[in-house]
């Protein structure tokens, strides 16, 4: 049986990510997909705009055997701990074959020449790296000059060969650079899954319109859900919600979104979704009102400069996404600031980091939903993977005590996002421990 396995936030699903499923089994022939995907929270750094079992079972229905989740640790990590989490994931459930990913170029021989610079780091790299850094750029655009000013002395000493040119451009678009780093950390673990890449197609990653190719981007979709829900507000006092019903937009998404995703879409609209970075507002300032500023820098992907200027700003805080852009600076990334303000609402430490990727990364396997018929798939990953598979949080208590520490903190991340459709769409609260496994 061969098995591809996918690497996915589904945020939400759509026309492209389908077409991601079929040439995946088209390109490697696999028999099951499985799938790797965000919980309540993605990479970057905000909520998922709906909850992750109404994710899962949309990609359960379009054609996905298995969704796992991906610990919130990972899912909200730079690109690079982002990728090392998914992928040693995939690694360690030892029956997957393959992975595939999309990507603008769909050049995997550019992208592997990439991968090899930014994981071995030749010291001319580092140097040039250092230079672009101490001229203010932010580490991504820096690593991007970074990788074009060594690519092009390489090749002029034939270090790099023809015809592996313009590796710089391929950095300026997302799903290469997630794409590189994928091969990074297949590099880094010495992995036997061999890696695909399909070219995206239909809209930019970024484009917030939709297209008419019918392929539009999660982004464009998002902005359509945000637009006619009125949500980009919490006070439900005015009957935020009442005037907007999903006719009003269902035109416009049955060419975008596969009929099985139209039809939840439809059921949990006003229900379980959406659900935007502002409702969180209050429990974040909540967080930083409780934090001494020195404590700060404990958190993920929160420097000391960047701890200063929380508690220096924190006054005129109004609302999350108002927030994260009053901190951000040339030098740092909107993405960082998001980040770093998730990890201190989630309580996701640096220490932890430490403790869980000194210890392989992972120690369980928690799935989300399966589709029926698909079950082997979960009786080979029992006899072949080296982590406990949890189907029910019932499955959990024999884990080690940094596995409990993992886990203790994804059920909290998701207790607190479902406690937020809660009180925004007046839904029964349903905890962590009470949620049944997807059977599609």
């Amino acid at each position: 049986m061969k098995i591809a396995g996918l690497i996915a936030e589904y945020n939400p699903f759509h026309n492209g990510h389908l077409y991601h499923i079929q040439e995946t089994k088209r390109l490697t022939g696999a028999d099951a997909v499985i799938v790797i995907m965000s919980g309540d929270y993605v990479q970057r750094g905000v909520p998922a705009i709906m909850p992750k079992r109404l994710r899962a079972e949309m990609a359960l229905k379009c054609g996905a055997s298995a969704v796992f989740e991906l610990p919130v640790c990972y899912a909200t990590g730079s690109a690079e701990l982002f990728a090392m989490g998914a992928v040693s994931f995939l690694e360690q459930l030892g029956i997957v074959d393959h992975l595939c990913f999309g990507s603008e170029c769909c050049d995997l021989k550019a992208m592997d020449a990439v991968a090899e610079i930014l994981l071995n780091e030749p010291s001319e790299y580092r140097e040039l790296l250092r230079e672009h850094l101490r001229k203010g750029c932010s580490y991504p655009a820096a690593r991007q000059n970074a990788v074009t000013g060594y690519s092009m002395s390489a090749r002029a000493k034939n270090i790099l060969p023809d015809p592996v040119t313009g590796l710089a451009d391929i950095m300026k678009e997302p799903n290469n650079i997630l794409g590189i780093e994928y091969l990074k950390a297949l590099k880094k673990l010495k992995s036997r899954i061999t890696p695909f890449t399909i070219r995206r197609e239909g809209a930019r990653y970024h484009d917030r319109e939709l297209s008419d190719s019918h392929l539009s981007s999660a982004s464009a979709i998002r902005s359509l859900l945000a637009f006619s829900s009125s949500a980009l507000s919490t006070d439900r006092s005015a009957s935020a919600f009442e005037d907007n019903s999903f006719p009003d937009i269902r035109s416009e998404l049955e060419d975008q979104v596969p009929p099985d995703c139209l039809e939840l879409l439809k059921d949990w609209y006003n229900v379980q979704y959406p659900v935007y970075a502002n409702d969180f507002s209050l429990i974040l300032k909540y967080k930083l009102l409780n934090k001494r500023p020195g404590s700060l820098v404990r958190y993920a992907d929160v420097s000391e400069e960047l701890a200063a200027r929380i508690a220096a700003r924190l006054n005129d805080f109004f609302n999350y996404r108002q927030f994260c852009e009053l901190l951000k600076t040339r030098e740092v990334t909107q993405t960082r600031i998001n980040r770093a303000l998730l990890h201190i609402m989630l309580g996701i430490k640096k220490e932890n980091m430490t403790e869980y990727t000194e210890n392989g990364f992972h120690f369980y396997a928690r799935l989300l939903g399966v589709r029926k018929g698909h079950e082997k798939i979960l009786a080979k990953i029992s006899r072949e993977s080296p982590l406990a598979l949890i189907a029910r949080l019932s499955d959990s208590e024999d884990l080690p005590r940094s596995a409990q520490k993992m886990l203790r903190n994804d059920i909290l991340a998701s207790n607190l996002y479902m406690s937020v459709v809660t009180d925004k769409y007046r839904t029964a609260f349903q905890n962590e421990y009470k949620q049944a496994l997807l059977k599609v």
